[in-house]
């Protein structure tokens, strides 16, 4: 396939967990951040929400990542069609768990933010960070 001048297309790692506005949106802006070249985040959810839950906001403008200009998006065929890799934040809800349309996928297994606060969402954040880390490492190995 020829690109005429352009890049190569980035590829892309699917975030996904039931209402994307917490734990799969702060993936996405590790991963942003930490993403070795090539490679893209993007995340959705079963079940969006309007907004991004605010403490996950807050939590990750103390580490210096702004996501509060991400917005919470519906999992679809073509959002997985299109990922290189899928990732599920784990599943509390089972009825809406993303990892039944995924297919091959890893599960981080990771708490859901929603409710909880600020203190227990930096705990969430950083473990969040660890795993893009490893995730990272990986990817580059690769």
């Amino acid at each position: 396939m020829k690109f005429f001048g352009k890049s190569k297309p980035e590829k892309k790692v699917l975030f996904v967990c039931v209402e994307n506005a917490g734990r799969s949106q702060i993936a996405e802006g590790f991963f942003r951040k930490y993403a070795p070249k090539g490679w893209a985040p993007i995340s959705a959810g079963t079940r969006p929400t309007p907004e991004i839950n605010p403490i996950a906001i807050d939590a990750m403008k103390e580490v210096g990542i702004d996501i509060s200009k991400q917005r919470p998006k519906e999992l679809s065929e073509e959002l997985i069609r299109a990922s290189f890799l899928k990732v599920s934040m784990g599943c509390i809800d089972q009825t809406e768990c993303p990892a039944v349309f995924l297919g091959n996928f890893q599960d981080w297994g990771i708490e859901d933010p929603k409710g909880k606060p600020i203190e227990k969402v930096r705990e969430i954040r950083d473990n969040i960070e660890l795993k893009v880390k490893e995730l990272v490492t990986t990817l580059e190995s690769n």
